[in-house]
């Protein structure tokens, strides 16, 4: 099963109909969110997109512009100073390393 599938399947037992579904728009901004803010905050700005976007009725413009502001948000958004990039949490070698690749670090 892949993501498509996944969608389809979703789509059919919430009821909705999968044209109204943008999955690039959704993954674009769950994507910039947990760069950006933290991991956790996607899937939550996911949802509240979502909520957002159905409380107004809105169609795929209305949808478009919600997640742009809130990708403008996003972008915006500054962490604590000296809080870790979110990003780094699970990496071997944290991007201000000054490492270039992964096989560099275990090279040195």
């Amino acid at each position: 099963m892949n993501l498509h599938d996944w969608i389809d399947e979703l789509c059919d037992i919430l009821d909705l109909d999968e044209a109204d579904i943008d999955e690039g728009l959704v993954l674009d901004l769950a994507r910039v969110v947990a760069h950006a803010v933290e991991r956790p905050a996607a899937p939550v700005t996911s949802y509240l997109l979502g909520l957002a976007a159905g409380r107004q009725g809105a169609g795929q413009e209305g949808v478009e512009a919600l997640a742009a502001r809130a990708q403008v948000l996003a972008e915006s958004w500054q962490r604590p100073a000296g809080a870790k990039d979110p990003d780094d949490v699970d990496d071997p070698i944290p991007d201000d390393s000054g490492v270039d690749h992964v096989g560099e670090a275990f090279e040195r």
